[in-house]
């Protein structure tokens, strides 16, 4: 039953809290290149040559590419010429948080699980950033908030991330240092045990939250009448709080089934 409970916890919470799922995507993302008519293609050559100007013209993701090219040269390949080609057929050049996005979505798919076997340090560092986000969100627009909470990608928050790309590039490097950390030490963790998941159902109750809280985060349950967003998004910042409070065994076990989940997603 724990077990059950703790899969649909980290399912409904985390999967929304890394980037490349919870941030800036929106249905582009999934849409095939088309040709607007009347337009001319662009070089391709000269496409990713404009994409990687805007990048470098933005420091705060551009550290972010630099560090991916030098870990994951391959990846980090894949993903500029997508964007170019994509750039060169439609000659609609996508913003540069779309372009960390999107990279930060592939990478999730194709080295995610590495992140579950990194050093202590560089995967909690990943959870911590996290609830960093979550924090900000919290103090400009508790909408926003709850659906980052819970996976939402409107513009709403494309728009915040715009103006936070500090705090953006800060969680979008520390999931790659935890990739990075995973491919390097390879630690191999258990699931998490019914008493893992019992005492962090104990301790959000010794923090504050209630049991429709508590229920929400646990099990997806939705209040009647539902939680306001304030509300919400108090209990999703108390428990990535609660998490880091944990003994130090049973909160890595979490954290890296957490992680395992986000990239099988």
């Amino acid at each position: 039953m724990y077990f059950e409970k703790l899969l649909k916890l980290l399912t409904a919470l985390f999967l929304s809290l890394w980037l490349g799922v919870g941030l800036m995507q929106t249905s582009f993302l999934n849409r095939a290149p088309f040709m607007t008519p009347g337009v001319r293609t662009l070089d391709k050559g000269v496409a990713r040559q404009e994409i990687e100007t805007q990048i470098a013209a933005t420091p705060d993701y551009a550290r972010y590419f630099a560090r991916l090219r030098e870990t994951f040269t391959a990846d980090y390949e894949t993903a500029l010429e997508g964007f170019a080609a994509r750039y060169a057929k439609t000659r609609e050049r996508q913003s540069v948080d779309y372009y960390l996005a999107e990279t930060m979505r592939q990478m999730r798919q194709t080295h995610g699980l590495l992140a579950a076997k990194a050093e202590k340090d560089p995967l909690t560092k990943q959870f911590v950033s996290q609830l960093e986000v979550l924090r900000a969100l919290g103090q400009e627009d508790k909408k926003t908030c709850v659906a980052f909470l819970y996976g939402a990608t409107d513009l709403d928050f494309q728009n915040f991330a715009a103006a936070r790309r500090v705090l953006v590039s800060d969680m979008a490097l520390a999931g790659l240092e935890a990739m990075i950390s995973g491919q390097q030490r390879q630690i191999e963790r258990e699931k998490p045990s019914a008493t893992d998941f019992r005492v962090l159902e104990v301790a959000l109750s010794d923090h504050g939250l209630g049991r429709q809280e508590i229920d929400a985060l646990l099990d997806g349950k939705i209040a009647e009448p539902p939680l306001d967003d304030a509300r919400m998004c108090a209990a999703g910042q108390t428990y990535l709080e609660v998490l880091r409070t944990l003994p130090e065994a049973a909160r890595m076990r979490i954290y890296a089934l957490s992680v395992q989940l986000m990239a099988k997603s």
